[in-house]
This record gives C-alpha cells, structure tokens and sequence, in this order.
C-alpha cells in the first residue's frame, strides 16, 4: 500500500513516509515501557495489574516467602486456577520484606521502577518501613497505589474487608436475592474485582498526569466506593415516590420500574428477557403470537405493565416454558427482543465466540495442565493482542530481576540462606 502511495506521490518527504509506515504498522502495545512492582494478592490488587500486564507493562510479582496467599490455596478445589487466570504474563521474585536487607532491596527496584501496588491492609506498608514518603524519596516520580476494602483513611479504615464484608457493608447483599428471603451474597465478586477495575484506572491516570507534569502520585481506591454506584436503580427507588418496592427483587428489576423484566422458564432452563420501552414489548407480543394484547390496558403502556407485573410474567412465562432456550433466544433475537438464555460456567468457558475473538484462549498450563483463561477485556483497534503467557512459577525470575541490581548468582544464594528470599 505504501509503495502505491509512493509511486502516486514522489514528492513525500522523509518524515511523511516515516509518517505513513507508522500508520500502517501495528502499534506498540500502551503500556510497554511501564514497570510496575506488584505486592498484591487474591483477587483485587492482581486483577489491576493483570490488566497493566496485559496491556504490555513489564509487571514483577514480588511474592513473600513461600509465595502470595493465593499461590497457597487448597489446589483440590481449583483454587490455582484464579491465580493462573490474574497472574499471566507477569514475572515473579520472592522476597521478605520484613528484613532489612530485604527492604533495601525492594527500595533499590523502586529506583528502576514506574508504578507499585498494594492491596495490604491499611498501614501496613508504612509499619514496613515503606510508606508514600519512602518510596518517593528514592523515586521521585513513582506511583504509588493501593487498593484496599474502605479506603486509607476514614472511621472504616481498619475493618477486615473480604468481597464477603464489601458486598455486606455496601448495601450489595441487601438488594440480592427474593423479597421474603434473606439478604444474599452476590456469586460473582464483585467488589474485589470492581475495585481492581477502578484502581488501575487511578494507575493509568497517574501515569497520565506524570507524563503532562512530570509528577508521581499516590492513588487509592476504595471497594466499598467502587461498587456503589453499581447499585444505581435500587439507591433510585429511595427517592421514588412508591413506597411498596422491596429492597430485594429476585431477577426483577431493581426498581420494580421495566416489565417484563425477569428470568423465565425455558424447557430445558431458563431465558433472561427484557422489555426496555414499548416497542421492545409489542416486538415480544408479536414473536409470542399475540398481537391481540397490544391494545391490552393491562399492558398497552409500561406504567401499566408494571401495576400488573404478575399478569405479565405469568404470560411470557406460559410462552417460554414450551421452548427450549438456545431456539427461544434466537427466536426473540429475530423479533429484536432483548434477552439472553441463562447458561452455566462450563457453557461459558467454550463459547466459540469468545474463543474466536480472542477473549478466552486455552492454554497448557506448565503448573496446572490445560486450562481455559480469559485475556484482558481491554482492546485496543491498532494494537496486536500480547502473546500469552502463562502465570510463572514462584520465585523464577529472581536470577533476571534482581541480576538487574547487579547480585549475582553467590550473592543470590546467601541471601536465600538469610532468609531474604
């Protein structure tokens, strides 16, 4: 294409040809020239950095002696399989930071480094001697994150926080579930990974900054303010005028203000369908066959749907349940019907169209065999997806990263010896 262009064109001058080959060819991954020190562990933290790896930032796992908590788990249960699935194409060292000569050494990466994050509790890295003010003293223009359950300051600052207690604390469990059962966890976590997606949002934009102003920065993120505003439909109805909404609305909608809105039987399972507006309805109408309800005042408008919410998934229900899902769904697809059939984990896992896009990719694990991991949900349209790497063993890397330091092979032992690795 560019020899065309130039034979069209003999005139371009160097820089527009250099101009050129670099519009055509694949950009550079955003993040690659990013060093990042990683010190989290279980789900929020490492989430954030899978997402830097992913997007090409050389990312050191610095894992404590005997390796992070998750690398630990009960491997019977599948517990290895969420840390191969937020530790791929990242590098891992082991080192106690709780010794002198550890810190030291943490320190002295610091100086190579671009970005560390945390998910510690609070306090605990200035009770490690490497507080904000530390880190910034050797490296002036680090950033600094932290993820934590309630944020680093503030009355809630030294709770436990699990996904568990967030989801308890937030108000997420109070709006799950059926309206004369009990409040309900979420089984999806959802506040880990919602504070891993906001805090490397905070790392990004602080390394935006630094590149406007040349500054380093301290950024933190909350779970509990991460996964409020997830909540947005059901905090709506404090300010309604009704009085009758529950807190807790089962599969329908939290406001109890869309109708049908609602998990419905299928023959052979169920389908999720949604109703945003009318003309979505008189669509569902027409594909159940009965066009004879649109002039309905039970239904003729969405206020009147939803003062008869019983009548109207009584009568998709009646429909669906003769149907099996994935014809039903496609069905409804054809009538522009918003739905979707309920599937279970393994139907997800070999989608063919997330395989086909690249979103999940099978992979030999060398630890724990043939898995099914998912890539960064972050695309970019003129960036070549990195090569997949799978998660490293324990400390394989500390040869490489601290060799960087200029400690050798000797040195790297005794320090072993010590403890310090």
């Amino acid at each position: 294409m560019l020899e065309k262009r130039l034979q069209r064109n003999a005139s371009l001058s160097l820089r527009e040809i250099d101009m050129e080959e670099k519009r055509l060819a694949p950009a550079a991954l955003p993040l690659r020239d990013v060093k990042v020190l990683d010190l989290t562990q279980i789900y929020n933290g490492p989430y954030a950095t899978f997402l830097m790896a992913m997007a090409g930032a050389e990312v050191v796992k610095v894992e404590p002696i005997g390796g992070e908590y998750l690398r630990r788990r009960d491997a019977s249960s599948g517990a290895f399989m969420p840390f191969a699935m937020l530790n791929a194409c990242k590098d891992s060292v082991s080192l106690n930071l709780k010794s002198a000569k550890g810190k030291e050494l943490f320190l002295r990466l610091v100086e190579q480094a671009d970005v560390v994050v945390e998910n510690y509790s609070p306090g605990v890295m200035d009770r490690l001697g490497l507080s904000w003010e530390t880190l910034r003293e050797r490296n002036p223009q680090i950033v600094f994150a932290s993820g934590s359950g309630y944020g680093q300051d503030g009355g809630y600052r030294d709770l436990m926080a699990m996904d568990l207690t967030v989801q308890a604390m937030s108000g997420v469990m109070s709006v799950t579930g059926y309206p004369d059962g009990p409040p309900t966890k979420s089984g999806a976590a959802l506040c880990d990974f919602f504070g891993g997606v906001h805090l490397y949002g905070a790392i990004v934009t602080a390394l935006y900054r630094r590149a406007v102003e040349g500054v380093g920065a301290r950024v933190e993120v909350s779970m509990l303010e991460a996964v409020y505003p997830t909540m947005a439909s059901n905090i709506g109805m404090i300010y309604g005028a009704r009085e009758d909404i529950p807190l807790r609305t089962g599969n329908r909608h939290g406001g109890l203000s869309l109708c049908p809105y609602n998990v419905y039987p299928a023959s052979d399972g169920y389908i999720a369908i949604i109703c945003n507006n009318d003309r979505h309805w008189n669509s569902l109408l027409d594909a159940m066959g009965r066009c004879d309800l649109s002039a309905d005042r039970r239904v003729q408008t969405m206020r009147d749907r939803v003062s008869n919410m019983e009548f109207v998934d009584d009568l998709v229900a009646q429909y669906t349940r003769q149907h099996p899902k994935e014809q039903l769904s496609r069905h409804l697809q054809d009538h522009k019907v918003p739905n979707a059939p309920v599937r279970d984990l393994t139907e997800v896992i070999k989608d063919s169209v997330l395989h086909e896009r690249g979103a999940l990719v099978d992979v030999d694990h060398p630890s724990f065999g043939r898995l099914t991991l998912p890539r960064s949900p972050l695309r970019f349209s003129d960036t070549e997806t990195r090569d997949y790497v799978c998660s490293p063993e324990y400390a394989a890397d500390n040869a490489r990263i601290y060799g960087s330091l200029a400690i050798g092979p000797d040195e790297l032992a005794k320090l072993a010896e010590e403890g310090v690795l």
